[in-house]
């Protein structure tokens, strides 16, 4: 779908690339911050302190293994993507809104890594809707931001080339996304020790 919001493409659906992106960066980050908010607000009766806390580092360590392919877990996600048929149905800025709304929310779509669901349930254990927003904010608008990978690109080759790089990074990123839930995972831990001494 990202592969479609380009300059090339939005020029060949005569819609001005900027203004799908900057609707797909406001549907994402509406989208993540009402979640985000939501869960933070069904999470206020939750306790504080060691026990959330290390629930949380448990997520993030289950969910480094499920992406560095430990045991062979498959993880569990709807199978849809976003309706690709909006492109010819809709204008540039609905189906950028439409498009990144669903991305913010995360879980509307395919899901690739666990670190989206350890984000929800951060957002959920937070036990505050401010700060549930602020974790959907950032997630939300971190995703809304894909589309400006593509702004360079006003010509096949161009496209054709992206995609290659995508593909080569793939490997790269998965090694990221791994070390990153485990550093979560650690920092969650050693925030709930804390919580033990305080």
């Amino acid at each position: 779908m990202l592969a479609s919001i380009t300059p090339l493409g939005e020029r060949g659906r005569n819609s001005r690339w900027w203004l799908t992106v900057a609707a797909h960066l406001a549907g994402a980050a509406v989208a993540g911050a009402a979640l985000g908010a939501l869960l933070g607000l069904l999470g206020t009766p939750l306790p504080d302190g060691r026990v959330p806390l290390a629930f949380a580092a448990g997520l993030a360590v289950v969910g480094a293994l499920v992406d560095a392919r430990v045991g062979g877990v498959r993880l569990p996600t709807v199978h849809r993507q976003v309706d690709d048929g909006w492109l010819d149905q809709y204008r540039g800025w609905v189906y950028g809104l439409g498009f990144g709304f669903q991305l913010g929310l995360g879980v509307t779509t395919v899901v690739t890594t666990p670190a989206v669901y350890l984000t929800l349930v951060l957002a959920l254990l937070s036990g505050s809707w401010p700060a549930g927003l602020v974790i959907g904010l950032v997630f939300g608008a971190g995703r809304g931001l894909a589309p400006l990978t593509t702004r360079r690109i006003r010509h096949p080759e161009q496209l054709r080339q992206r995609h290659r790089r995508f593909a080569a990074l793939e490997a790269p990123t998965r090694r990221l996304t791994v070390t990153g839930q485990a550093l979560a995972g650690v920092g969650l831990a050693v925030a709930a020790l804390v919580a033990v001494t305080a």
